[in-house]
């Protein structure tokens, strides 16, 4: 843990070489969280983990603003980098332009219903940036909890929360998420 938040700060300070070494210290960590977060997006997603952790991992690194103060606000980053892909991956998807209006049917899985469509995401997106202005904390616990995977427990320990104050804020928060979601639609 020590190691990574000393990489950072050198991060921060220019050092070209921190982020060759800061790689290899979050990589599987990083996986991880992508593929758990990848295992809920519906058949026949092309984006894989791997992609997802490389393309969060440059805009990180590439980010002009790095001022990451501990590995924790690092992960946080990297949840929220990961979102925006995800989301931007729906948008493409939905584009008129790429055929988006249409169905894509996975014959294996047909029987299994999609959790998620680009349209729900997108959605999803619209109604948390209405609550990242209302409450960052709410909004950065669905970031982790939704888009990274991670549990309550992990979630609260990065945020720097009680367990019960996040299973109060992520059950508020699933409720008010539901409520401004449909008035989107």
């Amino acid at each position: 843990m020590a190691d990574v938040t000393r990489i950072l700060n050198a991060i921060e300070q220019g050092d070209p070489r921190a982020t060759e070494e800061l790689l290899p210290l979050v990589y599987e960590e990083l996986r991880i969280l992508a593929a758990q977060k990848l295992s809920q997006e519906k058949p026949g997603q092309t984006l894989q983990a791997t992609a997802l952790v490389h393309e969060a991992y440059i805009r990180l690194v590439e980010a002009e603003c790095r001022n990451w103060n501990s590995r924790n606000h690092f992960f946080m980053s990297a949840a929220e980098a990961m979102r925006r892909i995800l989301i931007e991956n729906a948008r493409r998807k939905k584009s008129l332009k790429l055929g988006g209006d249409q169905k894509r049917v996975d014959f294996d899985n047909a029987a299994k219903t999609a959790r998620e469509s680009p349209d729900e995401l997108i959605a999803l997106d619209e109604a948390l940036q209405k609550l990242a202005v209302e409450d960052p904390t709410k909004a950065n616990l669905v970031k982790l909890r939704y888009f990274a995977g991670l549990s309550i427990d992990q979630a609260a320990e990065i945020l720097g929360i009680s367990r019960a104050t996040a299973i109060r804020h992520w059950s508020f928060t699933r409720a008010w998420l539901y409520q401004h979601i449909k008035e989107i639609d």
